[in-house]
Parts: C-alpha cells; sequence; structure tokens
C-alpha cells in the first residue's frame, strides 16, 4: 500500500499555479492515461475562446482539447482528423467539421476556437487564419463540475480514455477565456503580441495536475548554430 500511494505521488504533480512562460508540455509516447489535467474555478460557461500552440507528426486521429462535464462526454473539445483532414469541434457533444485549413506535421501551429451559447456560432482559426463561422449548438450554457484534459479524449467524465486518441507531441502556450475574442485579439496572439490573458485557463498562472509520463520543458526554437 505504501509503495502504491508513492507511486501515486511521483506520477501525480499538485496543482498549484506555475508560470510556464517559454516552456511546453511534452507527451513523448501514445498511452491511455498520460495526461494533463487543468485546474478552472469557472464552472458554468454560456461562451468560450480556447488558444494553444501544437506540435505533433501523427498521421492518425488526434485529441487536442478536451472538456467534459456530467452532462456531456464532449461539453467543449477539440481534434484533428487523419481521413479528411480536418479540425473538429464538439459542443454539447454535438460535432462540427471544418475543412480547408492546412495544419501541417511537424510543425508549431497556433489553434483558437469560439463558441457563444446564445447565437449557437463556431469557428476555428489556424495560425491566424478564420474558418467559416458555423452552427453548432445554442441555448445552454457549459455547466460544471468542469474536468479539462490535455493529451487524451475523455469518453467518460474524466476518464474513458483511448491510446488511439491521445495526443503526441508538444503543447504550450494554452489559454481559455468565457468570452469570445475579437479576430485582432485572437491575431496579437498568434504573432505572440499583446493580449488579455486568459480568465479560466492562464499559462502564466496556470493550475495542473500531470499524470504519468508527460515533461515540462524549455519551448525549442530553431536557430541557426555557429
Amino acid at each position: 500500500m505504501a509503495l502504491y500511494l508513492l507511486l501515486l505521488m511521483l506520477t501525480a504533480c499538485a496543482a498549484t499555479p506555475q508560470d510556464l512562460s517559454g516552456q511546453m508540455f511534452t507527451f513523448p509516447q501514445e498511452t491511455n492515461s498520460a495526461h494533463v489535467r487543468l485546474t478552472t474555478s469557472r464552472q458554468v460557461l454560456s461562451a468560450v475562446t480556447v488558444c494553444f500552440r501544437s506540435f505533433s507528426d501523427l498521421r492518425r486521429d488526434i485529441t487536442l482539447f478536451s472538456l467534459s462535464t456530467p452532462s456531456a462526454d464532449n461539453d467543449f473539445g477539440m481534434y484533428k482528423l487523419a481521413a479528411t483532414d480536418a479540425l473538429v469541434m464538439r459542443i454539447r457533444n454535438t460535432r462540427m467539421d471544418f475543412i480547408g485549413q492546412d495544419y501541417k506535421l511537424n510543425t508549431w501551429h497556433s489553434l483558437c476556437s469560439t463558441w457563444d451559447s446564445g447565437s449557437g456560432l463556431s469557428q476555428m482559426w489556424l495560425d491566424g487564419q478564420p474558418s467559416s463561422r458555423r452552427f453548432i449548438n445554442s441555448g445552454s450554457s457549459i455547466s460544471g463540475p468542469i474536468i479539462i484534459v490535455l493529451g487524451q479524449d475523455q469518453d467518460s467524465h474524466g476518464g474513458g480514455f483511448d491510446i488511439k486518441q491521445s495526443f503526441v507531441g508538444m503543447m504550450s502556450d494554452v489559454h481559455m477565456w468565457d468570452h469570445v475574442l475579437s479576430p485582432c485579439e485572437i491575431q496579437n496572439y498568434v504573432h505572440h503580441l499583446n493580449f488579455p490573458p486568459g480568465n479560466v485557463l492562464n499559462w502564466n498562472e496556470l493550475e495542473f495536475q500531470i499524470i504519468g509520463r508527460v515533461l515540462i520543458e524549455d519551448k525549442q526554437k530553431v536557430e541557426t548554430c555557429y
């Protein structure tokens, strides 16, 4: 029992706020367990913007962001599909595919998605380029208890992970807001300019818990070395 508790402590980092500026989460292998669980005090969301930067070499479907509540396993999710090369949002268990955005392998991408429950409209931004605005779901807010996971897709509230949906690669600069950002604010995020940090999730004051083999590393910069 003591050994089990020790292993549990070694594989789970306490959820204390940390400034992760200039750093990244590295997910180095396919698993059905390793993930980062993000903590927020906000438990009701009538609008959402999520932005992050990601890098992966996977040719299969991958989960980029997973928010689950007891009433909806996929209350707010972001995915990349291999077969159609589509970026996907799931809102309140309703799916929308965004076609024609060029998510290249082995490249850092800035990805932002927005949704407003009043209009039901959603939009996906890849490297500052917007998709069409599409209707997904309206009339009801996301209501907690909210569990947010990076690295896995929640097929049940806080679990139900599938190795073939896991994320492998690097992720950084994760922010989440309780409103829809303006196009200018999204462009400022993409180009590393001044933007309002997330008021639901803030990479500079992030509360999180690491479970399994996920590393915190300095973000890599491709530079000429002499």
